[in-house]
């Protein structure tokens, strides 16, 4: 039986809709902003989307009322969530190595898609208070991160897939996930780097097509080796040692029995 600490139940999944839209419209906004609008090119725009934060907060307020976590299973996202705050500064600043990745994508697999985003989120959260890494753009790696987890507890093969198989598909996604996550939050900042040139700036009010080529352009030419050094940690890390967490991440949710009911005696 495949137990998940966190199921997304119907409050968890309008709220977890509902940023994700949000999400969406305040990465990709300033694409189809025109090009008098001041969100199009002011560097304060990033606050106009702080609102992501309470709304992140809100799904995983919304998980617990929908009776998805117990005390277990919100230990078990407290100790993952500082192990990964952990890693991230053992590789920040150096070649987008970056080891919390491959955690992300070991725990959304074996924990689901609803722990897997809150997860994701909480683990940015807590790194960026570690760092020191506060700022506009932290709910927009807390959104990034949450979906980047989100999306392994929604892999396929879940009861059947094991052994070799289901590591080189976990670093597979790994790999191809590391550079999406570089890339929506290369699209985040990107917007507001304006004049770097006519190849590489964004240009408000231009043709969306004009501005995607300007922003492939712009992400071959900064973040490139950034994202390749990510998703190749991440991808070896998962290929190492990938198959023991797997198998006590597994042993840990079996013997805890998050969804099991719980009776109370009379004495």
């Amino acid at each position: 039986m495949n137990h998940r600490p966190v199921r997304i139940g119907p409050r968890a999944a309008v709220a977890l809709l509902l940023v994700t839209l949000i999400g969406i419209a305040a990465f990709g906004w300033p694409l189809l902003a025109d090009g008098q609008s001041g969100l199009a090119h002011s560097r304060d725009a990033p606050w106009l989307f702080a609102g992501l934060l309470p709304l992140l907060v809100a799904v995983v307020v919304a998980t617990i009322a929908d009776q998805g976590m117990d005390a277990k299973a919100v230990a078990m996202l407290g100790v993952l969530a500082a192990v990964g705050a952990a890693l991230r500064p053992l590789g920040a600043g150096t070649a987008g190595l970056e080891p919390m990745f491959f955690l992300m994508v070991l725990s959304g697999r074996v924990l689901g898609p609803g722990f897997g985003f809150v997860l994701g989120s909480v683990t940015m959260f807590a790194s960026a208070l570690l760092t020191g890494g506060v700022g506009p753009w932290m709910p927009f790696q807390m959104l990034a991160m949450g979906w980047f987890s989100l999306g392994a507890g929604l892999l396929p093969g879940t009861q059947g897939l094991r052994g070799r198989a289901e590591l080189l598909m976990l670093a597979a996604y790994g790999f191809v996930g590391s550079f999406a996550y570089g890339t929506v939050m290369n699209l985040q900042g990107w917007v507001l780097l304006q004049g770097m040139g006519q190849g590489v700036s964004f240009h408000p009010g231009d043709a969306v097509a004009a501005n995607l080529a300007r922003f492939a352009a712009y992400c071959a030419a900064t973040s490139l080796g950034w994202d390749l050094g990510r998703a190749v940690l991440t991808v070896v890390l998962t290929l190492a040692v990938g198959g023991p967490l797997l198998r006590a991440l597994r042993r840990v949710v079996r013997k805890a029995a998050f969804e099991a009911p719980v009776f109370f005696g009379s004495g």
